[in-house]
């Protein structure tokens, strides 16, 4: 019997779809155009996400292989002594 209700909910759940547009709730108006806009947007329009929202994604850095140009910031590194300077001199 259980079993029975739990079925006709999901049922009735599923035929609960959108029948008709998106409309405002009586009484209330859609939202102002935006201030340079020419026209006010559409539901459609006010429902889809902005690009900064969901930007596109980008897979492949490098679209063929090719020779890495120098950088002129890899410098080699500089001459460090390897022994420990205990006297407290400067290393020469």
């Amino acid at each position: 019997m259980r079993r029975i209700g739990l079925l006709v909910l999901v049922v009735g759940l599923a035929g609960c779809g959108m029948r008709e547009p998106l409309r405002p709730v009586e009484g209330q108006a859609m939202p102002p155009a935006p201030a340079m806009a020419s026209r006010a947007m559409t539901t459609d329009e006010l429902l889809a996400p902005p690009p900064v929202a969901r930007p596109g994604r980008v897979d492949e850095l490098l679209r063929r292989s090719e020779e890495r140009e120098d950088d002129r910031f890899n410098l080699p590194t500089a001459d460090i002594p390897t022994e420990s300077n205990t006297s407290g001199d400067k290393p020469e």
